[in-house]
């Protein structure tokens, strides 16, 4: 069973699968070199991005995180000025040190092949790395899969068949669970909320001072950079000229605090997305939520309602909520998909409202089962969502949708806890497989590829 921790990244944007997983990739192939004593023979290294890294790998910044990733940084502990840097210092001198120790020449243009005709039967995000010697002799080829949310995989695990024993794989929490209804007959039988069942399991993985550590990290980060995203203002690179509002609204929010009108929710959560979601856009330090692209609406819910009476930010409420939408993640995760690239964008904004939809619930009084169905809520009114972002950048439809996601997220709460006696005639279970299902079913134009809907539809904003 994957830990909560897994399920939320720190990283940098605009893609946790088009830059995060490609630069953790690369980081990958260059430690597979030195284990197996080549790296310092390596005169080339060769990058072949598939499928929708290659459609979109431009615009999500895959070429420049490859490189990162063969250079030796790490999504978690990257400064976006440091590699920005070192991308221009790399491509001024055609030279890279892999690893930061062994130098080789680069040419990106050459080295670096955008393959959108092939598209991998394992996963549409496909990278084949290679390393040769001086006489143009292969050292080194290795196939690897970014799967969504920065999560990443070698071509054997992808082949390797899922044990149907998740004991005998090797799980051995206290509370295994494989669905929604297993986590909610789990939750019954030992009378306890959704997080605490989560954190019995995650003390099982490391001490609960350091899970608790990790979740304080993740929440600070999201903080941070909502904060950010608060201030910076201007023109979003990638040529759409797409201009940031969420410094605007935020100073307009700010001045009228206390104002009666109602749909000011809306603008406050509407805000916070958005600064996530611009400073995503950006290539600014993100927290996968479970996604890049779906960054904004997990950090803008708990933004707006994990505060105390002065305003500072509640450290046991926002636990209790990243403990419950990370258990909701691992389901989607583990049952179905989190790329974009595999299930369209209601396998990012999706689940992302679904994830913050259950948080809200658990940080309202709500019980395990009306958690399970306000992400229920969350989900079934984003099934069908498309990934078809214009010119392949992160920025249009993407930052308004984290803001409507984060708003439906905070009704498919409210309607779950409205909820009487009576049961959902839909499970959390049912509407993961369906989105699962929907996923397979979609036209691959339609994810993350920018082959179809407002991609093409929409040439300049």
């Amino acid at each position: 069973m994957l830990s909560v921790l897994d399920i939320f990244r720190i990283g940098i944007g605009p893609s946790s699968s088009h830059t995060v997983g490609p630069m953790r990739i690369a980081g990958m192939f260059v430690r597979a070199l030195a284990k197996a004593g080549r790296l310092e023979r390596t005169a080339r290294v060769t990058a072949e991005l598939q499928g929708s890294l290659a459609l979109t790998g431009v615009g999500h910044g895959t070429l420049d995180a490859t490189m990162l990733g063969l250079l030796g940084f790490a999504p978690d502990a990257t400064c976006p000025d440091e590699a920005g840097s070192a991308i221009s210092a790399l491509k001024a001198s055609g030279q890279m040190a892999l690893g930061g120790r062994h130098e080789i020449a680069f040419d990106p243009q050459a080295d670096i092949e955008l393959a959108g005709h092939v598209i991998p039967a394992l996963h549409p995000n496909g990278m084949v790395l290679a390393a040769f010697d001086g006489t143009g002799a292969p050292l080194l080829r290795r196939s690897y899969y970014s799967t969504g949310g920065g999560f990443v995989a070698s071509e054997a695990q992808l082949k390797r068949k899922p044990k149907d024993d998740r004991i005998a794989a090797g799980t051995s929490v206290p509370h295994d669970f494989g669905s929604a209804a297993e986590l909610l007959a789990a939750c019954a039988a030992n009378h306890v909320p959704v997080a605490d069942l989560v954190l019995a399991n995650e003390d099982a993985m490391r001490p609960r001072e350091e899970t608790l550590a990790g979740l304080d990290r993740i929440s600070a980060a999201m903080d941070a950079c909502v904060t950010r995203g608060l201030s910076q203002r201007g023109i979003l690179p990638g040529g759409l000229k797409v201009e940031r509002r969420a410094p605007d609204l935020w100073d307009k929010l700010s001045a009228n605090p206390q104002s009666n009108e109602r749909e000011q929710l809306f603008d406050w959560l509407n805000c916070f997305a958005m600064a996530v979601n611009e400073e995503n856009a950006a290539g600014g330090r993100v927290v996968t939520a479970p996604t890049n692209g779906a960054a904004g609406i997990i950090p803008a819910v708990m933004r707006f309602y994990c505060l105390d009476a002065d305003a500072q930010p509640c450290r046991d409420s926002r636990r209790t909520f990243l403990l419950t939408a990370g258990a909701i993640g691992l389901l989607y995760k583990q049952r179905a998909s989190i790329s974009g690239a595999e299930m369209g964008c209601q396998g990012e904004v999706g689940v992302a409202c679904s994830m913050a939809a259950g948080g809200l619930a658990a940080l309202w009084g709500g019980s395990p089962e009306q958690v399970a169905s306000a992400a229920e809520i969350g989900m079934e009114h984003n099934l069908g969502l498309t990934c078809d972002p214009v010119g392949g950048l992160v920025q249009v439809p993407c930052i308004e949708r984290n803001a409507i996601g984060a708003v439906k997220a905070v009704n498919a709460a409210r309607l779950a806890l409205h909820r009487t006696g009576a049961e959902s005639c839909v499970s959390l279970d049912q509407v993961i497989e369906t989105m699962r299902q929907t996923g397979l079913d979609m036209s691959s134009k339609y994810k993350e590829t920018s082959q179809g809907g407002l991609a093409v539809n929409v040439i300049e904003c």
